[in-house]
């Protein structure tokens, strides 16, 4: 008997909307269509009613757990589901048993949902492998850590690991939409409205978890009282009440978003990284998605570190993939480590001119032939004509320097990138030099 057993005040227990909006077919769920579209792996196991073991990889509130009733559901398959944080070996062995005894009396499906699968230690692990391996249990794992480091290697050869996604912005609008006028499992029968900056702000404090997005909306509606015109609005202030967050006044769309990201650019290009850390959190208390932020600093590392610092680009995206990966809260730690590293990197704008320059001159000088010697010549024709000929291949050569044009005959003399000497591009700065040094005693 569990400690609150037996103890009720008479009222029926209502379930969470979380628990109520549940998706029932494909239609009704929402997210992952890179997994459950048409035409996708999901979405052709669901339809020919099959399941197979998984082991589904993915943040909170992503429908981790839907997908696995779906799947199950189609396939007519028993859905024995228990939690790795409170079952044992016991459990498994006693699904086991389950599992032999309907494939004997009705040849039935056993799928065994395990939610936190990262949970269960080795031997626990190793208790599902003859099993999933015969085919007795068709294992679906849910977990919210890296498979590769929390769970067996025999275990993930006999499955398959499929890695959902947070769900996007238009994604949770349309959960939003569905929940307040769903009349049968929402809370359609409220009449509920609501303004456009409570959504705003439920959103972004769910960090894409469907999950937290309906407990937080289902809190707000429980505390909207009609107004004289009784309309039931989920004002801001309401919303801020549920998730327990001020929402701060930001216009993404105006003047103030325009001054905050020219703040965040400038605190990064001057070096000042307690600036950069400050206007990057305005922004985001304030609501801005974080991706736009992720995108702004990879322009930078190319535009304003550029070759100075190499791993300041290669940061950027890594930091990019974390924030996808993780979502917020924890991805934002991501967006804080590539903002701390731009404004201390040293800082060269030579490639982002050099670019310019080359483009400028491509646009006003139009499609320049390529020199001959430099031409591919694949065909006798081709080598007839003088395709690479007199062409001096570098590896021939003492230090692999040649002394050959490479720019057609109008633009012999450009020289788009001038390297600092600053970073990384004062080694740049020093090979190019010492290059031309080289190339001046080979000529005649």
């Amino acid at each position: 008997m569990g400690l609150f057993d037996g103890i009720s005040d008479g009222r029926p227990v209502i379930e969470p909307l979380a628990q109520r909006l549940r998706p029932r077919n494909p239609d009704e769920f929402i997210g992952q269509k890179h997994l459950f579209g048409p035409g996708k792996l999901l979405r052709l196991l669901y339809e020919k009613g099959q399941v197979a073991s998984l082991i589904l990889w993915g943040p909170p509130g992503v429908g981790k757990t839907s997908l696995a009733r779906l799947l199950t559901q189609k396939a007519s398959a028993d859905f024995v589901e228990f939690s790795a944080v409170l079952s044992g070996v016991k459990d498994v062995r006693e699904v086991v048993e389950k599992a032999r005894k309907n494939k004997m009396t009705s040849n039935k499906a056993t799928v065994l949902f395990v939610d936190e699968i990262h949970r269960f230690n080795k031997a626990q692990q190793d208790a599902f492998l003859p099993h999933v391996e015969s085919g007795l249990v068709t294992l679906i794992g849910a977990t919210t850590e890296n498979p590769s480091f929390e769970i067996i290697p025999a275990l993930i050869s006999r499955t398959r690991v499929l890695v959902l996604e947070p769900l996007t912005r238009e994604d949770l609008e349309e959960l939003v939409r569905k929940a307040i006028t769903d009349k049968e499992k929402g809370l359609g029968a409220l009449n509920l409205e609501i303004e456009p900056d409570a959504l705003e702000l439920l959103i972004l404090s769910s960090g894409g978890d469907a999950r937290s997005l309906l407990n937080a909306l289902e809190l707000a509606s429980s505390l909207v009282r009609g107004d004289a015109d009784n309309r039931r609005v989920v004002t801001r202030s309401l919303a801020e009440e549920s998730v327990q967050r001020k929402a701060w006044r930001y216009d993404k769309g105006g003047e103030e978003h325009y001054n905050l990201i020219s703040a965040l650019h400038k605190s990064l290009r001057d070096g000042d990284p307690d600036a950069a850390l400050y206007w990057l959190s305005r922004m985001l208390e304030g609501g801005e998605d974080p991706v736009f932020l992720l995108r702004r600093m990879i322009r930078f590392a190319s535009e304003d570190v550029g070759l100075a610092d190499p791993l300041s680009l290669m940061l950027g995206i890594s930091a990019l993939e974390s924030y996808r990966l993780l979502g917020s809260p924890e991805g934002l730690l991501a967006l804080a480590h590539l903002a701390v590293h731009l404004a201390c990197a040293p800082k060269s704008n030579s490639v982002y001119k050099a670019f310019d320059a080359a483009t400028a001159d491509a646009r006003k000088y139009g499609p320049l032939p390529v020199p001959l010697h430099i031409r591919n010549a694949p065909t006798a024709l081709m080598k007839n004509l003088g395709y690479g000929q007199g062409y001096k291949y570098a590896h021939d050569y003492e230090d692999a320097s040649v002394d050959q044009e490479h720019l057609p005959e109008e633009l012999s003399e450009r020289r788009y990138y001038q390297p600092t000497t600053r970073g990384r591009e004062k080694a740049l700065s020093e090979f190019m030099e010492a290059r031309r040094k080289r190339l001046e005693k080979k000529k005649p």
